[in-house]
């Protein structure tokens, strides 16, 4: 047990519980080492069948990384980033693989805000996951509003979601709840929170090899999905070969939706947000390997820019909401600036995410 993420193992589950409540979880680097040893531990344990992760807190499974720590660290050397950057994303990103490969069922309760990093504890892959959502989900991938992008394996995960759902959600950064996160397929189940006390208890009751089956029982509807009601719209505008060509299509639309959509991303990073567009068309045709070492190659070039350094200054330091993105405009956003941030920052056999399958 550590002072923010606690572990115990009953009825072969292993139980890790984020105490973070104050500061809704957010992802320290001492947080993602114990998260590291503690799956390392029970992935070789023939005594525990599955791995179960919630919170002690209903506000939040985890609400990313911890950026203050990440704005603190980036003024510490002229060019942007430090040691203490370095190591928590290589070592954050090598966490999101090792939950993507896990060789037994992972369940994440996905109750209260899961943003940014806590995405990445919680997607998964197809063969472990079991994701569980509330009504008091709240969903998101935000990063283009701090001049970030979404990271975490969103270049994998949010480019495989039905039509162009990730790409909306990706340069809006727009909190979904939990319907919409089960249509966009980065949720499994919706259960009331009225009864996730009843799941607490199953889950430690119950052997490790029967909880999907006991979840799969308690789930229940959750309700219609806005993101369905709006599919036909987002794949609509959302497939314009750029960002200024999808805020173009959305400018002609004077539907609610579109016009909150579009008013989100005149909040967004320019530059960032064609990076991103960019890292999703990348992404689609990547493992998840590949996609995590493309997202380590960008946090380089990102810090190496400022861009992140100056939004969560404006978002979260000075709290002025008043970023000075660089370029300002996305009409100065040329694509060799783009282009910039996919250059690789340090030979293939040196890349600090070389040894992932």
């Amino acid at each position: 047990m550590s002072e923010f993420v606690q572990s115990h193992i009953a009825n072969r589950t292993g139980i890790i519980t984020l105490d973070r409540p104050k500061a809704f979880n957010s992802l320290s680097l001492q947080m993602v080492r114990d998260l590291t040893a503690i799956l390392l531990a029970w992935r070789d344990d023939a005594a525990v069948d599955a791995v179960v992760i919630g919170s002690s807190s209903e506000k939040a499974l985890c609400a990313g990384g911890d950026i203050r720590f990440f704005h603190e660290c980036g003024h510490a050397t002229p060019r942007g980033g430090s040691a203490l950057t370095e190591d928590f994303f290589t070592e954050e990103y090598g966490l999101n693989y090792l939950i993507h490969c896990y060789p037994k069922p992972y369940i994440a309760l996905m109750d209260g805000v899961v943003m940014g990093g806590g995405m990445g504890i919680a997607q998964g892959g197809p063969q472990c996951r079991v994701r569980v959502v509330t009504e008091r989900t709240k969903m998101a991938m935000p990063e283009v509003n701090i001049g970030l992008f979404p990271d975490v394996g969103g270049s994998y995960f949010l480019s495989r979601t039905p039509g162009r759902l990730g790409v909306y959600l990706a340069l809006t950064g727009l909190t979904i709840g939990a319907a919409d996160a089960l249509y966009a397929g980065l949720a499994d189940h919706f259960v009331p929170a009225a009864r996730m006390a009843d799941l607490a208890a199953m889950l430690a009751a119950t052997p490790g090899v029967r909880l999907r089956e006991e979840i799969a029982a308690l789930a229940q509807g959750a309700g219609d999905s806005v993101l369905q009601a709006q599919r036909a719209r987002i794949d609509r505008h959302f497939s314009a070969a750029s960002v200024p060509a999808i805020m173009a299509s959305l400018e002609t639309d004077p539907d609610d939706f579109a016009q909150k959509a579009l008013a989100a991303m005149r909040l967004r990073s320019p530059l960032m947000m064609c990076v991103t567009h960019e890292m999703l068309a990348r992404g689609a045709s990547l493992r998840l390997a590949d996609c995590l070492r493309m997202e380590r190659n960008l946090v380089r070039r990102n810090f190496e820019h400022g861009e992140v350094l100056e939004g969560v200054r404006a978002l979260v330091i000075d709290k002025d909401n008043a970023p000075k993105w660089n370029p300002a405009r996305l009409e100065d956003v040329t694509p060799e600036m783009v282009a910039r941030f996919f250059e690789p920052a340090w030979p293939a056999y040196a890349h600090p995410l070389h040894h992932l399958g």
